[in-house]
């Protein structure tokens, strides 16, 4: 125990260290945000692959999925990896750079305000932002939170606001520049802690033969290629995690900061295998929470009833698997993911707020002095507001993910593919996308509940994307493409 608290004492120290080094290199807004524009190519694949991968993965998605689809749910790592990592550095890296360049914008509202010359589109996106961003952000403050209380066994309230603080300090004094830098760090953290929690699950299950061979017993369907809930639902999972981040304005803006070309082509690889390691070795031990887990071996991970509390699973398993004197190191490993994720978060949404929204529309003569300091001010505000709804515990962490996603994707993603691939689509054709793919997605969500969030998640996407092309052939309307 003592071992544990050595580490996070030191880890905060390094963490604290870099943020104090970033702020000397952080001299004015786009510093701040975008880290001067010029970011490289290892910095940039770290930080988008641990802003991608969360708490929410470890603690939630894997134990909930992996319980439910068994070993299907590697299609969905599968999905992360090829789709939402290669898929979006291969088609968008590039190009959202050189996009960014063109209209000199900083957000993605200003992005879509720039394309579509509508204040519309940035105001409504710029406040979809900071709604949805600070359930996410509660979400994987409670993961993280979770996992110290089980770990630690410390109350879940001081966790939480150990963790505010913790991470207000280190990004409100070096903005993205300290980000990236702690994110190499955070990455091999985590490559080395998934690796550690593979070899152990397989020594402690007596190797992939038994392994397979409980998972079967359990239900022969747990290592079928479609898992017992049916291809809808695995499809909408994968749809959800791995289509989102081509309109996840906390991860392509990680775009707007990388240096050049070449940077995107070395970090579309390192980025790509980063993830197929870390979402594959998540999805396969959340997956084996049935063979390790019941309620007589595990009762704080069951109801009376012993139906499986699904935020509790992966922390019970972790404690299982892995043996006492490296558990350290798989606590880093999910405090890395988080701390990632959690600054990404908070600096997309007070970046918002300052530029899009303060500077757009409140002080447009705003000057970068004051939006440098405004943008450390909103940051602390928007974990503040996380913090708040976390310390309520609504739901459950993966449906609140689910949601946020969902309503981000469907907000973004017909609006932003269109806009920079099509320069016929209209401004009527992106509002109505946006607003309508929000509304869609948010409907469905009322109506089909929570045990169906990514497919209502998954229809908003599609409708974002269908409804940008087909409103944009009902008249001409101005727009500004650098084509």
């Amino acid at each position: 125990m003592i071992a544990r608290y050595i580490a996070v004492f030191l880890y905060a120290a390094m963490v604290i260290f870099i943020g104090v080094k970033g702020s000397r290199k952080t001299k004015s807004f786009e510093d701040f945000a975008l880290g001067g524009g010029k970011v490289g190519p290892w910095m940039t694949a770290f930080s988008y692959g641990t802003a991608y991968f969360s708490a929410v993965l470890f603690i939630g998605f894997a134990g909930k999925i992996g319980w439910a689809f068994g070993l299907s749910g590697l299609w969905i790592a599968l999905g992360n990896t090829i789709i939402g990592v290669f898929g979006v550095w291969y088609l968008l890296g590039i190009k959202v750079k050189q996009e960014a360049l063109h209209y000199n914008v900083h957000t993605m509202p200003e992005l879509l305000e720039a394309r579509f010359v509508s204040p519309f589109l940035k105001i409504f996106t710029s406040a979809a932002i900071f709604i949805f961003f600070i359930p996410y952000t509660a979400a994987v403050f409670m993961g993280l939170s979770y996992l110290f209380e089980f770990t630690f066994n410390m109350p879940y309230t001081y966790v939480l606001l150990f963790m505010g603080v913790f991470t207000g300090i280190y990004l409100v004094l070096g903005g993205y520049k300290s980000m990236a830098m702690i994110d190499v760090i955070f990455g091999m953290i985590m490559t080395i802690g998934v690796v550690i929690l593979l070899v152990s699950t397989i020594q402690k299950g007596g190797g992939l033969p038994n392994i397979f061979t409980a998972l079967k017993d359990i239900n022969p369907k747990l290592i079928a290629p479609v898992g017992p809930p049916g291809i809808i639902p695995l499809l909408s999972l994968i749809m959800l995690t791995s289509v989102a981040p081509f309109a996840m304005p906390q991860l392509l803006q990680k775009f707007y900061a990388i240096k050049d070309s070449r940077s995107v082509k070395i970090g579309m690889f390192t980025s790509t295998i980063f993830a197929l390691l870390v979402t594959g070795i998540a999805y396969f031990t959340g997956a084996l929470t049935r063979v390790f887990l019941n309620p007589t071996s595990s009762p704080a991970a069951f109801t009376e009833n012993g139906k499986p509390i699904f935020d509790a699973l992966m922390p019970e398993m972790l404690i299982t698997v892995i043996p006492s004197a490296l558990t350290v190191v798989i606590l880093l490993l999910i405090l890395a993911a988080s701390m990632s994720t959690l600054a990404s978060l908070v600096l997309i949404s007070s970046t918002s707020i300052t530029k899009d929204i303060y500077k757009g529309f409140i002080n447009k003569n705003a000057n970068d002095k004051q939006l440098t300091s405004l943008v450390r001010i909103g940051s602390a505000f928007f974990i503040i507001l996380s913090m708040i709804l976390a310390s309520l515990k609504p739901a459950v962490i993966v449906t609140i993910l689910s949601i946020s996603w969902g309503a981000i994707a469907s907000v973004f993603l017909g609006p932003f593919i269109w806009g920079i691939f099509n320069k016929k689509v209209t401004k009527i054709g992106a509002i109505v996308g946006s607003v309508g793919g929000l509304g869609i997605c948010l409907v469905l969500f009322m109506v089909w509940g929570a045990k169906m969030v990514p497919q209502a998640a998954s229809v908003g996407m599609i409708a974002s994307l269908l409804l940008v092309p087909i409103f944009s052939l009902f008249g001409k309307c101005r727009v500004n493409s650098p084509n």
